[in-house]
């Protein structure tokens, strides 16, 4: 039987929350059990349904059921990388009422919601949309929400269309609500959707409000205006009244400038990023100020509550113990993998985020011997690294398969697969080191750091991102001075790894082994100066206060 579906919450929002949200976004990590996310802007938008939840919100998401997720990354006879796709079933999603009929490239499809209830995993009402119903679709339309950023261009249109119009549509069919949050332009068709409803930009502006996620320009994106007209990511808004709402001259339709055009208000996801992002979009002709919200993740989810027990009696003996137990988890999942037995009293260093090539996944290796003195000695250090390429990037790929070559002979340094919540929960309660190395300022917040500082891993990081906001050199993190921006990537590049090295041989190892009482106390500060500032729940408040006013 169908669900009835209405905008509801097991709660009455709370009088400071009482805006009816709904929250866009193409990826949600709300859950290991759910596989609709491929890495931190999932994970961001699943802490900040969490928490929304927790503060009793009125918001509600609005995302999109992929039946193969992003991709099962697995290992090939040679133990590369290699990727699966399978067909994913959830018996804790309900099927609704709500089926929406959206055009795409001339065709009707329809778009069915399914139901995330609250009690599953503790966030907001979630309704994740999907064509893939052979009730309604033929094949080509089915596979329109099978994978999460398929490569192909008509499909990725395709699939904005369903999350931007469908999901507007699925809004309006729940009664509306005050306010649409696009989190990063994926679901920018909906803006012309309320366009259509509307005939004012200024209408539009009231109801929307955005959220970028990334100062790298290829990950803002662009297409040619006439294909996406010709798909039906305008709706029924004629093209020269789209060119003329988004001031867009040339054939090349920029997502992000367009989202600027047409929201009220909008932010980066850290200080640093606020900034950067409103200097790369100032040549935007009309945009409203974009301010930093930085990004922050759940506790409560992330955390480990034993170490936290540890730590909140400042109980030493305990909080030593529960981290080393933790360590020799995540080693067991390594061992099983790779065949590698990890030490846990031998300092660990943890690299693992998406694999972009401005994070720098190699650039400790950027010299191998030293690199490989740094695995042996009195002091030695093991290292590990995870992450999920784009499975069509060449680079990544070809850059993750090049560290299983360069690791597989030495015992201390490997690399696992399966980044999924699961791992990457379990390899941030098992770090010592958190290595973050984006070329800076690429990286726009780097959440992944925090939750590993809510376990007690010590971050090791450029000036980038959340860093500035939270890093103090010695005492709850280690910070790679910065490099001169306007010089050559290579010239960055080797002044940061320099001094990567120099701290790790004159700071990291020498207090770990020589001064444990000093190490465990920078860790003990990492941990507790984290919370509450980068703690989601700060975060949904201040979307509430800031964005969202």
């Amino acid at each position: 039987m169908k669900k009835d579906c209405h905008w509801e919450h097991p709660y009455t929002p709370a009088p400071e929350y009482s805006k009816r949200v709904a929250y866009f976004s193409m990826e949600f990590g709300i859950d290991p059990a759910l596989k609709i996310y491929s890495g931190g802007l999932g994970y961001l938008a699943g802490s900040h349904m969490r928490s929304a939840h927790d503060l009793n919100q009125n918001m509600i998401g609005i995302g999109m059921l992929w039946k193969h997720g992003y991709y099962d990354q697995v290992r090939d006879e040679e133990s590369k990388m290699a990727v699966l796709f399978r067909e994913r079933y959830y018996s804790f999603l309900e099927q609704t009422d709500l089926v929406v009929p959206i055009v795409i490239n001339g065709h009707e499809i329809k778009v069915q919601a399914y139901y995330l209830p609250p009690e599953a995993f503790g966030s907001v009402p979630l309704y994740l949309l999907t064509t893939d119903e052979e009730e309604y679709n033929d094949y080509l339309g089915r596979t329109i929400t099978h994978r999460l950023y398929d490569n192909n261009d008509s499909a990725r249109i395709a699939q904005s269309i369903v999350l931007g119009i469908g999901g507007a549509k699925v809004v309006e069919a729940l009664g509306g609500a005050d306010l649409y949050h696009m989190n990063e332009a994926h679901a920018l068709p909906l803006a012309f959707k309320l366009y259509g409803d509307y005939g004012s930009v200024d209408e539009v502006r009231e109801r929307v409000v955005f959220t970028t996620h990334t100062p790298v320009q290829a990950g803002n994106e662009s297409r040619n205006i006439d294909h996406l007209h010709a798909m039906g990511f305008f709706g029924d808004v004629p093209l020269d009244v789209v060119r003329q709402i988004t001031h867009t001259e040339s054939d090349e339709f920029g997502y992000t400038p367009a989202a600027l055009a047409l929201s009220r208000s909008a932010n980066g996801v850290s200080q640093l990023h606020g900034q950067v992002a409103e200097k790369m979009w100032s040549t935007a002709k009309v945009k409203p100020p974009i301010f930093g919200i930085t990004n922050a993740q759940h506790q409560g989810f992330w955390q480990d509550k034993k170490l936290k027990a540890a730590l909140d009696v400042n109980d030493d003996e305990a909080f030593r113990s529960r981290k080393r137990r933790l360590k020799e988890e995540l080693f067991s999942i390594v061992a099983d993998q790779t065949g590698k037995l990890f030490d846990p009293d031998v300092l660990t260093v943890v690299w693992a985020r998406r694999f972009a090539a401005y994070k720098r996944a190699d650039l400790i290796m950027r010299d191998l011997s030293a690199f490989y003195d740094l695995l042996q000695g009195d002091q030695p250090i093991q290292i590990l690294w995870a992450g999920k390429p784009y499975p069509e990037d060449d680079f990544a790929v070809n850059l993750f398969n090049r560290l299983v070559e360069l690791t597989q002979d030495y015992e201390r340094a490997t690399i696992v697969t399966g980044y999924e919540m699961d791992l990457s929960a379990a390899i941030k309660k098992g770090a010592d080191v958190w290595l973050n190395t984006p070329r800076r300022p690429k990286e726009a917040s780097g959440t992944s750091g925090m939750t590993a500082s809510m376990n007690g891993a010590v971050n090791l990081s450029t000036n980038d991102g959340w860093i500035p906001e939270f890093a103090r050199h010695g005492h709850n993190a280690f910070v790679i001075p910065e490099a001169n921006v306007n010089q050559h990537t290579e010239v960055q590049d080797e002044h940061d790894h320099r001094h990567l090295l120099q701290i790790l041989r004159q700071e990291i190892i020498p207090c770990y082994y020589e001064k444990p009482a000093d190490w465990l106390q920078i860790a003990k500060n990492s941990m507790r100066e984290v919370f509450p500032q980068f703690d989601s729940h700060r975060m949904a408040d201040e979307y509430y206060q800031r964005l969202y006013a």
